[in-house]
C-alpha cells in the first residue's frame, strides 16, 4: 500500500464460537477502518497435546493461570466451516481476509479458501517445515517476532528465500498479554529494516494507539492489532483487544501521522523566498560614502542583495545617493 498504512484487525479468539458475533464483528472492523482482517486457522492439536503434566498442565502465572494450554486453544478455535464464509463477508465490507494457520493441515485448508497472503504467529517463528511450506505457496508472509531472537529471524527469512518467495515482512512483537509501553522497544523494529531489508511494522499488544502510531513515525508499514466489539464479551483475548471506537481512533491518528510524514521536499516558493532576508539601507548613504556596518543591515523581506555579500559590501562606495530603507543592489557600489 504505498505511502499508506496496511492496518490489520485481528479476530483471534473475540468470535467467542457465536457465528453471528464474528461477522458483527467484521463488519464493525470495515467501519472503524482497518484494511484487513485476520483470524487464526488451528484446531487444539494443531499447537498442544491434550496431556495433563508439567508441559501441557495449567499455567501457572499470568492472564491465563490456571487454564490448560488445550483448554485454551478448544475455546478460541475457530470452526473451520466458518472461514470461507467470513471470507466473504469480509471482502463484500471491502476487507482483505487472510490468516495464521498452525500447522500444513491448515495451509491447505486456506489454499483451497484462496487466501491472499499468511502470517506467521511469533510462537512459530521457529518452525522452519511450517514456514517453507507457507512460502512454497508463494503468497506475502508477514512474520511476528516476538519469540525470535535474530538467528531465528534470519532462519525464518532463509526458508521463505529458499523456495523463491521475497515477499517478506517482520512486525516487532512483544509477547506479554497486555503488553506495557515500556516493553514495546520500537527501535527494534528500525532495526530489523535495517539489518533485514525488509518491510518491518509491529503487533501490538499494548493498550491505547501511542506505540502504533509512534511505530509508523518510525516507518511501520503494517499494524496490527487485536480487535473485539466489547471487553465485556470476555474470552482470552478481551483484555488486551481493541474495542471498535478505539481501533477507529488509531487508524485516525494513524493516517494523520502518515500525513504529517508526508516526503522529502526542500522546495521554496518563489513567493516564500521573498519573505527571507536581505539587505537593506539602514541610514542615508551620500553618493561617495562608504557602506558600514551602521548603513547596511539585514532585515526581512528579500528585495536587495542577499545578506551573505554584506561583508564584501563592506568599505565599497555608493555611486548615488541611497534612502534608508531602499534595498541594497550590488550595481550601487564601486570599490575604492
Amino acid at each position: 500500500m504505498e505511502n499508506k498504512t496496511f492496518i490489520i484487525a485481528e479476530l483471534s479468539a473475540n468470535h467467542r464460537h457465536d457465528f453471528d458475533l464474528a461477522v458483527k464483528t467484521i463488519e464493525a472492523i470495515a467501519a472503524s477502518g482497518a484494511d484487513a482482517v485476520k483470524i487464526q486457522t488451528y484446531k487444539p492439536e494443531s499447537l498442544t497435546m491434550d496431556v495433563d503434566n508439567a508441559y501441557f498442565g495449567p499455567k501457572k502465572a499470568g492472564t491465563r493461570k490456571g487454564i490448560r494450554p488445550y483448554d485454551l486453544y478448544k475455546e478460541g478455535a475457530m470452526p473451520y466451516e466458518w472461514q470461507p464464509k467470513l471470507k466473504s463477508v469480509s471482502e463484500d465490507n471491502g476487507l482483505v481476509f487472510f490468516s495464521t494457520p498452525f500447522d500444513i493441515e491448515g495451509v491447505d485448508f486456506l489454499e483451497s479458501m484462496g487466501v491472499p497472503m499468511y502470517k506467521i504467529a511469533s510462537f512459530e517463528i521457529n518452525d522452519i517445515p511450517l514456514i517453507h511450506y507457507v512460502a512454497s505457496k508463494g503468497k506475502p508472509i508477514i512474520m511476528s517476532t516476538g519469540l525470535g531472537d535474530v538467528h531465528d529471524i534470519e532462519m525464518a527469512i532463509k526458508a521463505c528465500y529458499e523456495v523463491g518467495n521475497r515477499e517478506v515482512s517482520l512486525l516487532k512483537c512483544t509477547s506479554e498479554y497486555p503488553a506495557s509501553i515500556e516493553q514495546a522497544n520500537l527501535l527494534t523494529m528500525v532495526d530489523m529494516k535495517q539489518r533485514f531489508g525488509v518491510k518491518v511494522g509491529i503487533s501490538d499488544h499494548t493498550m491505547g494507539e501511542l506505540v502504533p502510531t509512534v511505530a509508523v513515525s518510525l516507518g511501520a508499514e503494517i499494524i496490527e492489532k487485536h480487535f473485539i466489539l466489547s471487553r465485556e464479551i470476555g474470552g482470552p483475548d478481551a483484555v488486551f483487544s481493541t474495542e471498535p471506537h478505539e481501533f477507529k481512533q488509531m487508524v485516525d491518528v494513524i493516517r494523520k501521522v502518515e500525513k504529517a510524514m508526508g516526503e522529502v521536499n526542500y522546495y521554496v516558493s518563489d513567493e516564500n523566498k521573498y519573505k527571507r532576508r536581505s539587505l537593506f539601507v539602514a541610514k542615508d548613504i551620500p553618493e561617495g560614502e562608504q557602506a558600514t556596518k551602521d548603513n547596511i543591515r539585514s532585515v526581512r523581506t528579500a528585495a536587495g542583495l542577499p545578506p551573505m555579500y554584506f561583508y564584501e559590501l563592506l568599505g565599497m562606495k555608493s555611486k548615488r545617493y541611497l534612502k534608508r530603507g531602499e534595498p541594497v543592489n550590488r550595481e550601487d557600489f564601486y570599490k575604492k
